[in-house]
């Protein structure tokens, strides 16, 4: 399992976004303290103080590099850090 620090910065990097092991943008955003709910195959993440709410699918157990960059984008705009 991949280091929580190397996550963030594969993440943060933006040229690795279609090769974002899913298990890994979920560690990430644990660590961030976005709480969760499943549907189906669909993981809805969500926390207090950030308006938006991530909804991620595996895509055989990779990130959607779109969902990656929403991630990205959510990180940077309300300065997260773990």
């Amino acid at each position: 399992m991949t280091s929580t620090p190397k996550i963030f910065d594969a993440i943060m990097d933006g040229r690795k976004d279609n090769n974002i092991p899913f298990s890994d943008l979920q560690k990430l955003l644990d660590v961030l303290g976005f709480s969760y709910r499943v549907r189906g195959s669909h993981y809805v993440y969500w926390r207090e103080g950030v308006a938006e709410i991530i909804n991620i699918q595996s895509d055989n157990g990779k990130a959607k590099a779109y969902q990656v960059k929403q991630v990205r984008g959510i990180i940077q705009k309300y300065k997260l850090t773990f």
